[in-house]
């Protein structure tokens, strides 16, 4: 089933960084865009999906494609599917920029690629800037004239420095220049704050096939090379007139099987990804058992206090998928994930489409239960209820611990305070007892309750 979301169209006018790899394309993306959101390493083709962001000029925004570097070799892994990509971008772009190393002499396929882009360009009225990066000092600026450059057939390159900002200033302005004589020019963005939702797992469990279903579009590479996804992506969809921005993000697994710095960076903006979102879907694969990283990884979730859905892929490859074997898995899912037992279930195929779809629904009603707030009246009746219903239990101490008053801290996760008698604790048990009825009683769909106990003050 076709996804029942649309990708958001900001209307921005689209600039695309092109080149053969190690020339600094995602050292200048990430200048541009003043953050750290590519992965920048000197292993030749660290970047393979095309990153978008928007970039910010005179007051007035854009849109930026950072593309996977060429090889020009097939025999490199993905090499296809970054020339695919690049492809793409290119087709989306209004304005390239094709960025060399002024460090290094030009090679013959780069000659032909300028070349490509001079004849589409030509068809399809786009502008070419020529940038000659790793201009870091006065020296190597003024190689601009230098004769290998020129055999490009681009012109003289502005000469920048990616590095450490040299004639960054400048670039800018020759993009803001052209992008201003657009039908569609740079604009100031005024957009609701979207939903922002993080797919997590352990490696090749399916998250990138099911980030492109969810969206409806291929827009992140796919393949069964371990560790093909090495930086977060996210597209901005909208679902019942609700943003939604989906963040496909690496694998995560055990520090003692990460081979490498590429893979550690890429762990690590998956785990920066988990804080800055407000719900996560932690996708299992319907093969595989589970195992102590994805329990280590559910904990993860309860502590950043996040919503979460647990959606196990690859249902249409199970050995079993009727009812009973479904119960079956949602018993051990429910045994290994003790820290997640608010989180709802869902058994999903990416490969075919299989109940993705319902996977929106089920976002907006956790983001919901996230904005719950209760009256103050409504918290007092329920603890008191409570409290008849269920003594609460002593935790440490010998005296019988007495609640002397409720009230809810905050929303978004939702927070709430009991206030006990001096000298006294109540035992974690009777906070789960309290939480489970919190969630039951008012409907905290797939979001963590936060339970703080306070002692009066004599």
């Amino acid at each position: 089933m076709a996804t029942p979301a649309k990708i958001v169209d900001l209307n921005l006018p689209t600039v695309a960084l092109v080149g053969k790899v190690n020339v600094g394309k995602s050292t200048l993306f990430n200048k541009i865009l003043d953050r750290h959101l590519a992965i920048i390493s000197s292993i030749a083709g660290t970047t393979r999906t095309r990153n978008i962001g928007i970039a910010s000029w005179r007051g007035k925004n854009f849109q930026i494609i950072d593309t996977g570097g060429l090889t020009f070799d097939s025999s490199v892994p993905l090499e296809d599917d970054i020339i695919h990509q690049t492809e793409i971008a290119i087709s989306e772009a209004d304005v390239i920029i094709f960025v060399t190393d002024i460090q290094e002499d030009t090679m013959i396929q780069e000659r032909e690629l300028a070349k490509k882009l001079q004849a589409i360009a030509k068809e399809k009225k786009k502008k070419i800037i020529f940038v000659a990066n790793k201009a870091d000092t006065g020296t190597l600026r003024a190689r601009v004239s230098d004769h290998d450059l020129l055999k490009l057939r681009l012109g003289e390159p502005l000469a920048v420095s990616a590095l450490n900002g040299a004639n960054l200033g400048d670039l800018m302005d020759v993009i803001y220049s052209y992008l201003n004589k657009l039908s569609r020019r740079p604009k100031v963005i005024k957009e609701k704050r979207p939903i922002k939702v993080a797919l997590v797992g352990k490696p090749n469990v399916g998250k990138s096939s099911l980030f492109n279903k969810l969206i409806g579009e291929d827009r992140v590479i796919v393949s069964d090379m371990p560790h093909t996804t090495r930086e977060p992506h996210d597209t901005l969809v909208e679902f019942e007139n609700t943003p939604i921005s989906f963040i496909d993000t690496a694998g995560i697994r055990r520090k003692t099987k990460v081979s490498g710095d590429l893979e550690k960076q890429g762990i690590g903006k998956s785990l920066d990804m988990i804080n800055k979102s407000d719900i996560v879907l932690i996708v299992l694969d319907a093969t595989e058992p589970i195992t102590d990283q994805d329990q280590q990884l559910a904990g993860l979730l309860r502590e950043h206090t996040k919503s979460v859905i647990i959606v196990v892929n690859k249902w249409d490859t199970a050995e079993e998928n009727d009812d009973a074997f479904r119960n079956d898995v949602k018993t051990l899912i429910n045994k290994s994930f003790p820290h997640l037992d608010f989180a709802p279930i869902l058994f999903v195929s990416a490969k075919n489409g299989y109940r993705v779809h319902q996977i929106f629904p089920l976002i907006l009603e956790a983001w919901q239960a996230r904005q719950i707030e209760l009256a103050p009246e409504v918290i007092h009746d329920f603890i008191k209820r409570s409290v008849k219903k269920h003594l609460p239990t002593r935790g440490q101490g010998v005296r019988h611990p007495e609640i002397l008053g409720m009230s809810q801290l905050r929303t978004d996760p939702p927070m709430f305070e009991i206030l006990i008698k001096p000298k006294t604790s109540v035992h974690i048990s009777y906070i789960h007892f309290l939480e489970n009825r919190l969630r039951a009683q008012f409907g905290f769909f797939a979001v963590p309750i936060i339970i703080k106990m306070s002692k009066m003050k004599k």
